[in-house]
């Protein structure tokens, strides 16, 4: 008996029908990023260890997938695109002072065995864009973002925006250390409101930092949530924030894009190294977020290069997932046919598949086995999803099965 073999923990297999959903819609994510002038990249699929190290603020260590090469150096498959582009807008573009804008498509690998059942292995579609500070360049990447649900046939979804240098303002006036700053961060991304006021009951701080820094959880809301944040604070930093997320989303109106955008101060980012506009984009089906992105001004220091950048990756097997459970058809650009023909049909059959594809037809060419009946093959015709189903008989004569 054959034994059958399956895939490890964490990844999984895209074929047929799926396959082909997947990548026409990778193909409108992609023309949208084309669209606005963003250049295709592509970096190796392992990087040194050191490109992610705990400076950097990138996927936690313990998460990596690490292993050693013959010189006894530690390499990682790339749990996230961000510092590796870093890297080379570094390296080959050390002395652009212009912006920079690039584009990719990647699969990341984060082994995180606190979330059991999940995939180790994602798909990522994203664009960072460097070397501009402005806040033009965060509406781009937020209209890019919304732009690109909406192409891939999103109708209900919603990017909730936050800024981290609120965040960084307050627990700087609170005099906080870097591990008390980590707590913080993962009880407030946490949506934990008991856990964040039992933990800064420990602390001694000012009542007001205090206060403001409870009250961020619930910070979410239209544009009305920036005015109610500006009264808790005179901290310059926060107010700063503030009015950067302001100046974002009246650009964002030009884009005609607001609606798609909501208020989320709480939101802090996944990562360290965002310092300024960072969000999250929500859809029904899916309780991971589809896409997140942010701004990272000081990464690309950290590579030799100083520049501003901002971008977002779109986690596209969460973006599938949406698709599917909200009954989202993707439909391909051209007709799926199979052509059925009898053994002595052969020129014939050939000759006729080739003007159907010059028309741009998907046109598969079927020799029909004698042991098989008809109903075999319109049965594996629909398990393919096809459009039509067309059978070359003996006779020079055509019958559509389907």
């Amino acid at each position: 008996m054959n034994q059958l073999l399956h895939t490890p923990e964490g990844v999984r297999d895209i074929y047929q029908g799926e396959c082909q959903k997947l990548l026409l819609t990778k193909e409108k994510i992609h023309n949208v990023f084309s669209s606005y002038g963003y250049e295709d990249i592509k970096t190796p699929t392992f990087e040194f260890f050191d490109i992610y190290s705990k400076e950097r603020g990138s996927v936690a260590s313990k998460n990596m997938y690490k292993f050693f090469d013959r010189e006894g150096y530690t390499l990682v498959l790339r749990p996230d695109m961000t510092p590796p582009i870093a890297r080379c807008a570094a390296k080959y573009y050390m002395e652009e002072e212009l912006s920079l804008r690039f584009t990719y498509d990647a699969d990341t690998f984060i082994n995180n065995n606190e979330h059991q059942g999940k995939l180790k292995e994602m798909n990522q579609m994203g664009c960072e864009l460097i070397g501009d500070a402005s806040s033009n360049a965060d509406a781009e990447i937020l209209a890019m973002a919304v732009e690109s649900m909406l192409k891939a046939g999103l109708t209900e979804f919603m990017v909730e925006v936050g800024h981290a240098d609120f965040f960084h303002g307050l627990v700087e006036e609170a005099g906080l250390d870097n591990e008390e700053i980590d707590e913080l961060r993962k009880l407030i991304n946490g949506k934990n409101f008991f856990g964040v006021e039992q933990f800064l009951d420990s602390l001694k701080i000012d009542s007001s930092i205090k206060d403001t820094l409870l009250a961020l959880p619930k910070l979410f809301g239209n544009k009305d949530v920036l005015s109610k944040a500006k009264s808790m604070t005179q901290n310059s930093l926060s107010l700063k924030a503030i009015e950067r997320l302001e100046k974002v989303l009246d650009i964002l109106k030009d884009y005609g894009y607001d609606k798609y955008v909501t208020i989320d101060l709480g939101l802090l980012g996944n990562y360290n190294y965002y310092t300024g506009i960072v969000f999250h984009g929500y859809t029904y089906g899916v309780g991971d977020p589809i896409l997140t992105g942010g701004r990272y001004d000081n990464l690309l220091a950290q590579f030799g290069k100083k520049a501003a950048a901002t971008g977002f990756a779109i986690v596209v097997d969460f973006l599938m997932v949406a698709l599917d459970r909200q009954k989202i058809k993707v439909l391909p650009k051209s007709k799926k046919i199979i052509f059925l023909y009898e053994k002595t049909k052969s020129t014939q059959a050939i000759q006729m598949a080739r003007e159907l594809r010059k028309k741009g037809d998907s046109l598969t060419l079927i020799r029909k086995r004698s042991y098989l009946s008809l109903e075999e093959y319109v049965a594996h015709a629909k398990a393919r999803e096809v459009d039509s189903l067309q059978y070359l008989k003996e006779d020079g004569s055509i019958e559509t099965l389907i």
